[in-house]
């Protein structure tokens, strides 16, 4: 029996997503046609020019910007950043540093730190089951 193996596709969205490229700034073949993993591997393997600029100057998508300053999807909104920005408005808000995104990145190190303990915590636990349960043969 042979195994017919289709080609898996996703929308220009989905592709733009896993680039990390804002879809709005592609070319427009890559917005109107539909991307198939060996394409997305492809692209990922060795980006074209296009690809490679929208990575170094952007307009980049929320969750890059978030990235780029230290600080969660909510947080943006909660500073009033809503749309894409390039490299150069990101860099010019780090120089800025404005009272919010101070706030954010703060906010930011303190759930990072939250995830580190409660990762800790229950790797402990979890230590502690395993050692328990050699122990009561």
């Amino acid at each position: 029996m042979t195994s017919h193996q289709s080609t898996q596709t996703m929308k220009p969205a989905t592709a733009a997503k896993k680039l990390g490229v804002y879809l709005e700034a592609t070319p427009t073949e890559f917005q109107e046609g539909v991307v198939s993993r060996t394409e997305l591997n492809a692209l990922q393997a060795d980006p074209p020019a296009w690809l490679r600029d929208l990575r170094r100057t952007g307009p980049h998508p929320r969750p890059v910007v978030a990235s780029k300053l230290g600080v969660s999807i909510a947080g943006l909104a909660r500073g009033g950043v809503t749309e894409p920005l390039t490299t150069e408005q990101i860099d010019a808000l780090k120089q800025e540093n404005p009272d919010w995104l101070q706030k954010e990145r703060a906010t930011q190190a303190e759930v990072r730190k939250e995830t580190e303990r409660i990762k800790a915590r229950d790797a402990a636990r979890a230590a502690e089951r395993a050692g328990g349960d050699s122990t009561d043969s």
